[in-house]
């Protein structure tokens, strides 16, 4: 495999951005254009000695905004771990540099939607969970890195890449068509990575959790339901635990993804949103688009379907059933666990009723393992792909125990876990295993929701606490915030790093700058005005009650009145995406 270079320094000149890779024996400098913004292969005499120098950690890639084409740079990383002897790290900072050395040729109104676009790039780099390597390749896995061919094994990093997990590729686009530049950027994933050791019968092993988040209809948890023309889910998560002792090496991968047909769940100010299942496409087209690349990517595939079977969530749970029926796949099996149902009233033993449903199917599936030799013992020949609605807090908890069954087995069959012994009984490990999966939860949820994650302390702990409950209502109300008030510019954001918006800087309008309708500010003020009367009409009484009682009525009315129709209108004061006006938002 061709590997990139591992550290760089930045050098600047008014004319000229120099990134000079500070590998051991390496003389090459990648200079880009700052006018013309062309990159070429250079060396460092060519670099002139008035350069201002900084230290990086790598390219990010670039991206064009209104004021023109803008450098981004990894300016800070942590190492997360080894996995198989590779480093893994972490990007902690960023920074965006401007080709450009002034702006003093924009508009007023373009310096403001230029700062707008600069805010939302750095919205999402200070979203938690950028991962890169400089020689390995996270974006597959164990499984499907062992049956590559020779050709593929030496491609460089971006060209072998899955491409529905590399993040930066939207900004690494004009480096993929100059493969002479490929050993100077890599793949950045986005998602989750833990990697641990830790003994059990004085046996030392390595393990790991990877999550990999789709950026193929990525996006925030309301503004972004069920799956796109092409088949691809919303919330898309290719979870894969790795356990390493003693050369031999084994993963489990499972997936999670929003039901996969055409539905919505449009923020409208109530708690929670109605779904609407699309009644004017074909379901089955992208249905069958995307089961069909799960099956051709991970074998056979198990739904563990786990929203409710009531309420507005059935409708949901009724469609896919009649889907998968009328799909009529071999390969697809379908199973309804109604979570919140099975585990009300803290019943949360129950949970063992689904693994028992799934047992005989897991054990079919097995997982990937390599002995200490290097040889195949075994494949997994199907995943779980799992999903609620948010695809996040029942669906970590299952993925946790399906993972620790998996564990269990691997751990026996690599001599760390002698018979008969359960992980459970390990208590240093157990403590160890469930605080990282209550991370990954965390992770995922903040990634997509905004918040951490509901029901981790049954996660961290294996138990339902009354603390848990409390944390769980604080977190749905910064969720209910977030979904309502600022997820619209979380959502273009992310359209906008991705490359589903392109910013033009010959057009001098922009959707940032459309007027709120005059519902937007009219009705609050009313209603606010409303409200505030009301209260001073009872704390200032008049000369009689019956006054008094008129004017609190008057008032109160027209203030219920008022937040009456703000919630009838809800999706007029929620904060919607501005950028991308498709499908996916409907």
């Amino acid at each position: 495999m061709a590997n990139t270079y591992e550290s760089f320094s930045l050098r600047t000149t008014p004319e000229k951005f120099y990134i000079e890779a500070c590998d051991d024996g390496s003389v090459d400098v990648l200079a880009i254009d700052r006018v013309s913004t062309e990159m070429t292969l250079t060396v460092r005499r060519d670099v002139p000695a008035s350069a201002e120098t900084r230290q990086i950690c790598g390219l990010m890639g670039t991206m064009r905004l209104v004021a023109g084409m803008y450098l981004v740079v990894i300016t800070k990383k942590k190492k997360v771990g080894d996995l198989l002897g590779h480093a893994v790290w972490k990007a902690l900072e960023f920074d965006i540099i401007s080709y450009k050395k002034t702006i003093l040729h924009l508009t007023d109104n373009q310096m403001q939607d230029n700062k707008s676009f600069l805010s939302m790039i750095n919205n999402v780099l200070h979203t938690d969970g950028f991962y890169f390597a400089t020689d390995y390749d996270l974006t597959h896995t164990l499984q499907r890195l062992a049956n590559t061919s020779p050709e593929f094994q030496e491609m460089s990093l971006l060209e072998r890449a899955d491409q529905r997990f590399v993040w930066n590729g939207h900004l690494l686009r004009e480096f993929m068509a100059q493969p002479e530049l490929h050993k100077f950027v890599f793949p950045v994933v986005h998602g989750f990575i833990i990697m641990q050791s830790s003994c059990i019968n004085g046996k030392v092993f390595e393990w790991s959790i990877i999550s990999r988040r789709s950026c193929f209809r990525a996006g925030v948890r309301y503004y972004v339901r069920g799956i796109d023309s092409e088949g691809h889910a919303a919330n898309y998560v290719e979870t894969e635990q790795i356990v390493q002792h003693s050369s031999a090496k084994a993963s489990l991968v499972q997936t999670r993804g929003s039901i996969p047909f055409y539905w919505s769940q449009r923020p409208n100010l109530k708690y929670k949103p109605r779904p609407q299942i699309s009644k004017t496409v074909n379901h089955l087209d992208g249905f069958q688009r995307h089961f069909d690349s799960q099956i051709i990517l991970y074998g056979k595939q198990v739904i563990l379907n786990l929203i409710n079977q009531k309420g507005s969530e059935k409708p949901l749970e009724l469609a896919f059933d009649k889907m998968v029926t009328g799909l009529g796949n071999g390969m697809i099996k379908y199973i309804a666990f109604d979570f919140h149902k099975e585990c009300s009233r803290m019943r949360w033993h129950r949970l063992q009723i689904l693994l028992d449903m799934v047992t005989d199917l897991q054990d079919e599936f097995g997982y990937f393992l390599v002995d200490a030799d290097g040889k195949v013992l075994m494949n997994q020949e199907g995943t779980f792909r799992s999903n609620c609605m948010d695809c996040l807090d029942r669906t970590n908890v299952i993925q946790s125990l399906l993972a620790r069954r998996s564990l269990q087995s691997q751990l026996q069959r690599m001599g760390v876990l002698n018979k008969g012994q359960r992980l459970e009984e390990q208590t240093d490990f157990e403590k160890k295993y469930k605080s990282a999966w209550a991370d990954n939860a965390d992770a995922c949820a903040k990634q997509y929701a905004g918040t951490g994650a509901l029901k981790t302390d049954f996660t961290r702990t294996g138990k339902r606490t009354q603390w848990g409950l409390v944390m769980d209502g604080w977190n749905s109300m910064i969720r209910y915030y977030k979904n309502n008030f600022s997820d619209g510019f979380r959502q273009d954001s992310i359209d906008l790093f991705l490359g589903n918006y392109a910013v033009d800087e010959a057009d001098w309008t922009t959707p940032l700058r459309e007027p709120k309708d005059w519902k937007f500010l009219t009705l609050p003020i009313i209603m606010v005005v409303a409200f505030s009367m009301c209260i001073i009409c009872l704390l200032m009484a008049g000369d009689t009650w019956t006054e008094t009682l008129a004017y609190v009525l008057f008032w109160g009315t027209a203030s219920v009145v008022t937040g009456g129709l703000i919630l009838f209108n809800g999706r007029d004061f929620v904060d919607a995406p501005k950028l991308v006006q498709k499908e996916k938002l409907d």
